[in-house]
C-alpha cells in the first residue's frame, strides 16, 4: 500500500516561513503530477500547488509569489516552500497524488498575528 506522509507544519509567525514536505512509499512517485492541498474548519478543501513529473509547476493564485513547489523523483519528495505567510494561511496541508487519489494525513499549519 503506497503511503504519503506530510512533515514540516508546525506555527510561525506572520511573515514568516515554513517548508512542508511529503515522502511517498511505492514506485509509483516519479511517474505522476503531485498537489498540495490545504483545508481550514469550516472551509472546502483548496488546491495550492501542483508538480509534473518533469518538474512544471502551478501555485493557486492566492499564494502566488510566496508559496513555491518542487519536487525530488530520486528521493520520492515533493515541496512546498511558504513564504511571508499569512494568518490566512492557517490550515491542515495535505500532499495529494491526483492520478491515483494518495492522499498524505497532512499538517497543520498555524500562522499567528
Amino acid at each position: 500500500q503506497a503511503q504519503l506522509v506530510e512533515s514540516g507544519g508546525g506555527l510561525v509567525q506572520s511573515g514568516g516561513s515554513l517548508r512542508l514536505s511529503c515522502v511517498a512509499s511505492g514506485s509509483f512517485f516519479s511517474r505522476y503530477i503531485m498537489s498540495w492541498y490545504r483545508q481550514s474548519p469550516g472551509k472546502q478543501r483548496e488546491l495550492v500547488a501542483t508538480i509534473a513529473p518533469g518538474g512544471f509547476a502551478n501555485v493557486a493564485d492566492s499564494v502566488k509569489g510566496r508559496f513555491s513547489i518542487s519536487r525530488d523523483n530520486a528521493r520520492n519528495s515533493v515541496y512546498l516552500q511558504m513564504n511571508s505567510l499569512k494568518p490566512e494561511d492557517t490550515a491542515t496541508y495535505f500532499c495529494n497524488c491526483p492520478t491515483l487519489d494518495y492522499w498524505g494525513q497532512g499538517t497543520q499549519v498555524t500562522v499567528s498575528s
